[in-house]
């Protein structure tokens, strides 16, 4: 969609700066001033509103995801985009494939920001708007604001909080794995007893794990004495060196433990290509003790339960139940504030049939795998009722003789608010029709 003549512009204005940097710097200046009276501005008045009229449309700041982390985050929405202005053209088209989108840009000054609006025009968007008070006023207002930080002195995301007596948890990132977050975008969970801790998920990597285990050291004097994997993923198992280390005792479930006896290597090097430098110690362990259906820890007088409903998200999914505290570490059963992930190996409906006997704890406080602790009602809202909705509207076009490609555009857009919507909605639409063109 970029145009030839703006390519031309963009190479006249770099040979001005290089032949006469006063004239250039006026005319950067005059630029700014143009694009300011050719595009349309809007208040923060106005911004609410298009948020809630708009939810197909898309917010885009840009700023670098170094300026967003230092100065306190971006506007609260889950059409929030960062694209770097530099990275504009390129990327846009990435999130907005349709020239009709509703698009807002934003910065912190308006200056970026109306040149970004003008070049989005130029390129032949139809609908695109600047908030001109910028985000600093968004923030001055009171309105919401997310950091993709919460924990910057640590390699935690957010630091861990409680959730009810003798249980805390730390809230991962609900987005995907990522250098920046350090891996922590799953729920790290510890119950602490009078004769030591238990900890829920063993982390994405040592550093991670060290990170969460320092933390817990301000809450708790006790030691760990397991540590539990929620599966076989890399986010559950590749912090599993720093507790051997600290003597605790691995325990998973036996499907989780051939997925990483079978995986060792591909997780081995997952790690090391995301995480670099922060892979540092991380390998790859068994764990020391593994079983099927149940395993029950009697620990400081806590009844600890691990439980394997049957299949889910994937293989060797387990949750643990905290009976005395009506409390259940959902793990990767249930999801929430983000759109679950369909893999190949998730068998949707077994997964929904696992539902029924998970449920039936009737738990009245849950941690889910990804999200904020919530109750049962909303954890079943979306997951198991996005899974039931997804299937159905798969079967209706395998009904009438639609296609894989027919299964990218069914409509999830009850589901559009949650995070991670746009890495996975149509995957888990294309898995979902493969998978149930065969059963």
């Amino acid at each position: 969609m970029m145009t030839s003549r703006f390519l031309l512009t963009a190479l006249f204005a770099s040979s001005l700066l290089t032949t006469n940097p006063t004239l250039a710097m006026q005319d950067a200046s005059d630029i700014l001033s143009q694009a300011k009276n050719e595009i349309k501005n809007i208040s923060t008045k106005d911004l609410q509103k298009w948020i809630v009229d708009h939810p197909e449309g898309i917010l885009v700041d840009v700023r670098t995801p170094a300026e967003v982390t230092m100065l306190g985050g971006n506007i609260g929405s889950y059409q929030n985009r960062i694209i770097p202005r530099g990275w504009l053209e390129f990327q846009i088209q990435d999130h907005a494939p349709d020239p009709k989108t509703p698009i807002v840009v934003y910065c912190g000054k308006n200056e970026r920001s109306p040149l970004a609006a003008k070049m989005l025009q130029d390129m032949g968007y139809q609908n695109v708007q600047n908030y001109a008070e910028g985000v600093f006023a968004w923030r001055d207002a009171g309105l919401t604001i997310k950091s993709p930080d919460q924990a910057r002195d640590s390699f935690l995301y957010r630091k861990p909080q409680q959730v009810v007596d003798g249980v805390w948890s730390a809230i991962g990132q609900t987005a995907p794995p990522l250098y920046e977050n350090s891996g922590h975008n799953n729920n790290l969970t510890f119950i602490e007893t009078s004769e030591g801790a238990v900890v829920v998920n063993a982390s994405a990597n040592y550093l991670l794990a060290r990170a969460f285990h320092e933390e817990m050291k301000k809450l708790s004097s006790q030691p760990v004495k397991y540590v539990i994997f929620e599966n076989g993923q890399t986010h559950a198992a590749m912090g599993a060196q720093y507790w051997k280390e600290q003597g605790a005792t691995l325990i998973a479930h036996v499907d989780a433990a051939h997925e990483i006896e079978e995986n060792r290597e591909r997780m081995m090097a997952q790690t090391l290509k995301r995480y670099r430098d922060k892979a540092m110690g991380s390998k790859v362990l068994l764990p020391d003790e593994t079983f099927e259906d149940e395993m029950v820890l009697e620990l400081g007088g806590e009844r600890i339960e691990l439980r394997n409903f049957g299949p889910a998200h994937s293989p060797g999914d387990i949750s643990v139940w905290l009976p005395k505290k009506s409390l259940v570490i959902a793990g990767d059963m249930a999801f929430h504030q983000r759109l679950l992930a369909v893999f190949e190996e998730t068998d949707t409906a077994a997964w929904i049939e696992s539902w029924q006997e998970f449920a039936a704890l009737k738990a009245k406080h849950v941690i889910p795998g990804h999200g904020d602790p919530t109750t049962m009602a909303e954890i079943t809202k979306y997951t198991h009722d996005y899974l039931v909705y997804l299937r159905a509207e798969v079967r209706k076009l395998l009904d009438n003789d639609g296609g894989l490609a027919d299964s990218y555009n069914i409509d999830q857009s009850a589901y559009r608010h949650l995070d991670t919507f746009r890495e996975l909605a149509r995957k888990n639409a294309g898995r979902v029709f493969v998978q149930m063109e065969f059963e």
